[in-house]
């Protein structure tokens, strides 16, 4: 039986943006192929970069923020299925779900951990090791409440299912492990050999504080690699740079900033290195993912791998010091049968833990049988239940206030 889906999206799918606008497009078309109607609602503005919906066969609307208007648009609709792209999106529709489409599956996207991926931030901008106090921020509580809210939610990293379990007591059966779905059977077959191959590379969304300051450490590290490889080059892409990345572009020294890439594979695939010096953040990285699709082993630290190859050997190396980097970079660029063994690893990654047939089989089959049990999953989720009753819900009193406010200035 077709069901009737509603993804409300925190920003518009930019696939070729960023890892997250990547993965919804997998989620959305994952929701087409079970031949179901889907529709893409967002808040946020247009962008330039973003995917044109009805070429997939999605439909798309544009909603407010604390405005009545959506009551009446999802009480029109009555989604069987409705999907939050992260948790901030339940925090302002849900209750609105709830009230009038109760009988919806409520899913989360966290598309990863915002709550780690800050705590890190933080604890790296104070120079300091990663405390238990930076796991219990209020936004860990808000993002974690938003979990216990919804009937199922999609975690993509291996880490975060375990941090989840062991630090904030999540209950399994609340959450599915769902990395990036990698279809194997329509990997590129063409990649240049390691001889046809020249410079580094690196790619992500510079609006992404991870990534800039990647950038910035890579200021760091590619003095050390250039020294040793004069003639090498560091080409750096990503949509969105500002004028203080663009004013880092440097022929004399190689170190060359591109700014958006039309084709993000095609880019990864003629490049011989990935570099993610990544020293903060949560979740699967796309670029390390776009590394291995085009066999382009990478040099990344402990927490770009984070998550990514279960107990397998990375395809490349991992190196968390500038200069241990740098030579890691060095010697890989420089040997082809390491080069080669690394390619063989991304491989043996891809079929272990991105398979996207299996992937898909292990989520349909989830959202089926929550789907057909939904009031006994919901009783068995008391906390749940609890987060949602009116004392605690501070969002839908405010958002009521704000739009009652509006009202009364528009007058």
């Amino acid at each position: 039986m077709s069901k009737q889906v509603l993804i409300i999206g925190y920003v518009w799918p930019e696939p070729n943006s960023s890892a997250a606008g990547s993965h919804m497009m997998s989620l959305l078309r994952f929701f087409k192929a079970q031949q179901w109607q889907v529709e893409f609602a967002s808040p946020a503005q247009v962008t330039e970069h973003m995917v044109d919906l009805a070429q997939e066969g999605i439909t798309s609307k544009s909603i407010a923020l604390n405005c009545s208007s959506f009551d009446e648009y999802i009480q029109a609709l009555q989604p069987d299925i409705v999907m939050f792209d992260r948790f901030m999106m339940e925090e302002q529709f849900g209750w609105r779900v709830d009230k009038f489409a109760p009988y919806a599956l409520k899913i989360l996207d966290t598309e990863d951990l915002q709550c780690l991926r800050n705590a890190r931030h933080e604890a790296y901008k104070a120079q300091r090791e990663l405390t238990l106090n930076d796991l219990h921020s209020d936004l860990a509580k808000r993002e974690m409440a938003a979990i216990l809210r919804c009937d199922l939610s999609l975690i993509i990293s291996s880490f975060e299912m375990t941090l989840l379990a062991d630090t904030y007591k999540i209950d399994n059966s609340l959450l599915h492990y769902l990395p990036f779905m990698v279809d194997l059977n329509n990997l590129p077959t063409d990649t240049p050999e390691f001889e046809q191959r020249q410079h580094f590379m690196t790619i992500g969304n510079f609006r992404h504080a991870p990534n800039w300051d990647a950038v910035l450490y890579l200021q760091q590290i590619w003095p050390l690699i250039r020294k040793q490889l004069p003639k090498a080059e560091l080409h750096i892409y990503g949509s969105y740079p500002p004028p203080k990345a663009t004013a880092l572009h440097n022929p004399k020294t190689g170190f060359l900033i591109k700014g958006w890439a039309e084709d993000a594979l095609e880019v990864m695939k003629n490049s011989r290195l990935c570099l993610a010096p990544l020293r903060f953040g949560a979740g699967i990285k796309g670029k390390l993912l776009e590394a291995m699709i085009t066999q382009t082993p990478s040099i990344t630290t402990s927490i770009g791998a984070e998550g990514m190859h279960l107990d397998l050997p990375w395809p490349g190396a991992i190196a968390n010091e500038a200069q241990q980097f740098a030579d890691a970079a060095v010697d890989l660029y420089c040997d082809k049968q390491a080069y080669e063994q690394a390619q063989g690893c991304a491989q043996t990654i891809l079929s272990r833990v991105y398979q996207k047939e299996q992937l898909e089989s292990l989520l349909i089959n989830k959202i089926n049988n929550i789907s057909k049990n939904l009031e006994q999953h919901r009783q068995a989720n008391f906390t749940g239940q609890m987060l949602k009753h009116h004392t605690m819900r501070s969002t839908q009193y405010m958002a009521q206030w704000i739009e009652a406010k509006n009202v009364n200035k528009n007058r």
